[in-house]
């Protein structure tokens, strides 16, 4: 017979604890336990979902499954999947409040209903007239796509079971809640139990299953980590909420690479996905402003060229800000200490701003050169050479360092008119319509770049 017993388990990292404390031990949270009555089962023999009865197999004689992707509202959103959505699949979607994730999983319900078959979306935050309403202003009107408002997830799941349609997606898993659990939805058992309940449903009947979740103040999924290790793809819906792009970024993918990138457009009638990013990315730059840089970034296994702003200004506090949007702060302080010392620009009295452009976040050391050289032209009010790209990770010793891939940037440069490229020694030599400027450190890549008469920003110690 079962045994109930309270346990006090951190919202944080589902920790268990035998009796309440302010501070969870083993994370360092505070005010994270929660009361909970934990019902203990026999313990019942499973097996997995597919698996095959009986011994152990060897690899070789294991019959081909044979599964094909479906693809799924155009290239970019495929794009991420690793070529489309695999059956039976569990997908995890998260991004900030209101950055778009309804309305871009509405648009691919719709999709699928209209091109492969039903879709079943499942809202726990909507009613079914809030759907309809957000359909009709996005003129989506597909005659396959279900529509079912409920919390209750035994409820969902037999739904799925009986409806059998070619795709689920359940908004939000923070949201629905399972009755055999006495905590609050939400919460760390319910999140892990739903998403398991979820999972064997998904394995079992071969159904996509899109999951949304919330992400906390940190930027991370909320509920505890072990929900992304469920899940075959977690994806992330990026962008600033007031800005025109979105990025749909992914961090795990069992069935294709990770840090693909799709990007889409906010627009009155939905998200629409944007073919040529780097174009789109530049396509307000002023040429030739000072404190303004171009350079080539690789996310996944697409190049994409942006533009990088800097603004420095003289400052009478004592601490000078550095503020970095979509670049690494602690980078950005590491280019800084580089230039003063390296290069000799006395910046320990200047504010310094760094953007990059469009919204994107930038985590690879590519795009070092081009934090510098626009920090630099800022503060020497000198503009870069408004035909060249800059691309090169920078060393504490102000060298210049060869990147990966560089066959491949370069060429999206040439695309658009890009006519030389400012970069490390490279051992492929030249590329047919754009010019490499080798550089060996920060201080030849400044001198080779920058271009007018310079103007002091600036007083030295010795004015």
């Amino acid at each position: 017979m079962a045994r109930a017993r309270t346990v006090f388990v951190c919202q944080q990292c589902n920790a268990h604890q035998s009796r309440w404390m302010g501070k969870c031990p083993d994370c360092g949270t505070w005010d994270s336990l929660v009361e909970q009555a934990e019902r203990r089962e026999a313990a019942a023999r499973s097996q997995a979902p597919g698996a095959l009865p009986g011994a152990p197999l060897r690899l070789r004689d294991i019959p081909d499954a044979g599964f094909r992707r479906v693809p799924l509202l155009g290239d970019e959103f495929n794009r991420v999947l690793g070529g489309g959505i695999v059956p039976g699949s569990l997908i995890l979607i998260g991004g900030d409040p209101g950055i778009g994730k309804t309305t871009l999983l509405t648009q691919a319900a719709a999709a699928f209903a209209t091109t492969i078959g039903p879709a079943l979306y499942v809202s726990a935050e909507e009613s079914v007239y809030q759907i309809k309403l957000r359909a009709h202003r996005l003129g989506l009107d597909p005659a396959e796509l279900l529509v079912y408002a409920e919390t209750n997830l035994e409820t969902i799941l037999e739904t799925i079971v009986r409806v059998r349609p070619g795709l689920v997606i359940v908004d939000s898993i923070q949201t629905v809640y399972l009755d055999a659990i006495s905590s609050a939805a939400g919460s760390v058992s319910q999140v892990r139990e739903g998403a398991l309940r979820l999972l064997r449903v998904a394995k079992e009947h071969g159904i996509p299953i899109v999951l949304v979740g919330h992400v906390t103040k940190e930027g991370a999924i909320a509920g505890p980590r072990v929900l992304e290790h469920i899940v075959d793809v977690v994806l992330y819906l990026e962008g600033e909420r007031f800005h025109q792009y979105r990025l749909l970024r992914g961090v795990k993918n069992r069935f294709g690479s990770t840090d693909e990138v799709g990007v889409f457009t906010m627009s009155q009638d939905g998200l629409r996905e944007v073919a040529n990013p780097s174009a789109a990315f530049l396509a307000e730059r002023r040429a030739g402003t000072p404190g303004s840089s171009v350079v080539v970034t690789l996310e996944g296994t697409r190049p994409i060229v942006v533009e990088v702003q800097a603004l420095t200004a003289h400052t009478a506090s004592a601490q000078p800000r550095r503020t970095a949007n979509g670049f690494d702060a602690s980078r950005l302080l590491m280019v800084i200490a580089v230039l003063g010392k390296r290069v000799g620009l006395p910046l320990y009295n200047q504010d310094i701003y760094v953007n990059i452009v469009g919204g994107l976040r930038i985590s690879e050391p590519a795009a070092d050169l081009g934090v510098a050289l626009a920090i630099a032209s800022s503060f020497r009010n000198q503009r870069v050479d408004p035909a060249a790209v800059v691309i090169g990770e920078i060393g504490l010793s102000g060298e210049l360092r060869s990147i990966g891939q560089s066959e491949r940037r370069l060429g999206e440069a040439a695309k658009l008119g890009f006519q030389r490229a400012v970069m490390a020694p490279q051992p492929h030599g030249a590329i047919e319509g754009i010019d490499i400027i080798a550089a060996h450190s920060v201080v030849e890549a400044v001198d080779r770049t920058l271009q007018g008469a310079p103007t002091a920003q600036a007083p030295r110690d010795d004015a």
